[in-house]
């Protein structure tokens, strides 16, 4: 059985989840959904960052030990990922004590093998960011809290690397996605390399991992944090279960953190001798009114509010249909509840209802057998059959918006052939004609097979449907058409409400 091994980057602790971590997790969730449903085995990892300057900062301000206070915020990620059913095998923390480790271990290897030195450095530091920027960085202004820093610090010889992950990323052309993000990482490597700084005076940042040959320094927190997706899956503690996972086939990330993943993490690899993963993916900004959403400005939009309104499933659908993988998407409550009320409540919901009804008044709550179908029938069969196929290359080509459209254009063709064929006309004057039966057989039919394909989109409300239909847990990765003549069918509750003006 092929084996994917796919990660979110690691949410700083500090920071509340967002929509942003919310699409992200969403989005390795629904990936892993579907490989599993392809017949995949899938390793799907997430964690927090809670390491820096930040962190021991809010701590002070709170009157607490950064370790209480990582201990307590952390939580929030991990309510988060439960509201919204997120599938995951491995939360890891950086303050876990095999990674502390770990992070050591790295650090004192590469100062043996030369591939880090102490020098003085003087330069721009900004304390929002945690790191050294350029004078160009500065200028653009994107850095806020940026003071003049001069003091010893250990480097990592990152510029060593350039020519060869120059020529990875040349050689593999799927290897960052999209392409122009691609793009942007060829031209950021056009100009020298610097090395990459990667230690804090405990003079001003304790809160770290300490520098395993200098108890002076801690570790900073983006050669500490990158080094999870290693040592989330047992390196250097289980060498038979590190290499039946890496190299990475998904790195999943916002596209403001691309550089960190395809720069720093790439050539850390490469000091270390380990193959680089398959593919770096990074998606684009959740904007507010074309905007990106910051707290600074207040526009950040509180996933664990919309899951209190609308459900989880309502929030993962939104969100994966509404972005096409590499570009910005809007966020808008208006949007929100019209893909809702359209896609959902009206398309795929009244479907649902009006198909059960139907059963349970002319067949006894049982889906009937299919005999002898027409060329009518025929097309909505010959839909439904090539659906799975159609639906899990877009998946396969990360086009998880497109094989979501896939599959609902087939739920909408599914109410256009009740309205063609209107069983309940033919059924009301002969319960038993076969051509009425067929059509509830088929569309049923047609519906299970739908929901099987969006249960990794909405896992919660596809269940219902699998109990509606009463499709058994073993049954549910099976896409083939034809399964569920005979079933009884359960009564049921609306499955999506319509959202009204008010709400």
């Amino acid at each position: 059985m092929k084996k994917i091994y796919l990660t979110t980057p690691l949410y700083y602790v500090n920071d509340k989840p967002h929509i942003g971590h919310a699409y992200t997790t969403i989005l390795a969730d629904v990936i892993s959904r579907y490989q599993k449903l392809s017949g995949k085995n899938v390793y799907f990892l997430t964690g927090t960052d809670e390491h820096g300057q930040k962190v021991q900062e809010a701590a002070l301000k709170l009157n607490t030990t950064p370790k209480d206070h990582v201990d307590k915020f952390h939580k929030n990620y991990l309510e988060l990922w439960s509201r919204l059913n997120i599938d995951f095998d491995k939360f890891i923390r950086t303050t876990d004590e095999n990674h502390v480790n770990k992070v050591k271990k790295v650090l004192q290897t590469l100062w043996e093998k030369g591939e880090i030195y102490q020098a003085e450095y003087e330069g721009l530091y900004s304390v929002s960011e945690e790191r050294f920027i350029t004078e160009k960085e500065y200028e653009e202004g994107e850095y806020r809290e940026v003071k003049k820093l001069k003091e010893k610090n250990y480097f990592f010889k990152m510029s060593k690397y350039q020519e060869q992950l120059i020529n990875h990323i040349n050689d593999n052309s799927d290897f960052i996605i999209p392409e122009s993000r691609k793009n942007e990482i060829l031209g950021f490597l056009k100009k020298p390399l610097d090395d990459l700084c990667i230690s804090r005076p405990k003079s001003r940042l304790e809160w770290g991992i300490e520098i395993p040959f200098d108890n002076d320094y801690v570790t900073y927190v983006w050669f500490d944090a990158l080094l999870n997706y290693i040592t989330g899956i047992k390196w250097d503690r289980d060498n038979d279960f590190f290499k039946s996972w890496w190299p990475a086939d998904y790195h999943l990330m916002g596209k403001d953190i691309i550089t960190t993943h395809a720069v720093y993490w790439m050539t850390m690899l490469m000091a270390n001798n380990l193959p680089l993963p398959k593919h770096i993916i990074a998606h684009g900004w959740w904007l507010i009114d074309k905007t990106k959403m910051s707290k600074s400005i207040g526009n950040v939009i509180n996933p664990i509010e919309l899951i209190e309104h609308y459900g989880e499933d309502s929030l993962r659908y939104f969100l994966m249909r509404e972005m096409t993988l590499g570009q910005d998407a809007s966020f808008s409550f208006e949007l929100f509840k019209r893909r809702y009320n359209d896609d959902l409540a009206n398309d795929l919901g009244n479907l649902l209802n009006r198909i059960t009804i139907l059963i349970r008044k002319f067949c006894n709550n049982h889906v009937p057998d299919i005999k002898n179908h027409d060329k009518i029938d025929e097309d909505l069969i010959d839909k439904i059959k090539i659906l799975p196929n159609k639906s899990l290359k877009n998946i396969d080509n990360l086009k998880i918006n497109m094989a979501i459209e896939e599959i609902m254009s087939v739920v909408r063709y599914i109410n256009k052939y009740l309205e063609l064929k209107e069983p309940w006309k033919i059924l009301k004057t002969n319960n038993t004609d076969q051509s009425g039966l067929n059509t509830l057989s088929i569309a049923c039919e047609a519906i299970a097979l739908s929901a099987k394909l969006l249960f990794p989109v909405m896992p919660s409300k596809c269940d219902e449907i699998f109990k509606i239909l009463n499709i058994p847990s073993e049954s549910r990765y099976n896409l083939k058409f034809g399964q569920i003549s005979g079933n009884h069918i359960q009564k049921h509750n609306v499955l999506f409400p319509r959202i009204e003006d008010n709400d």
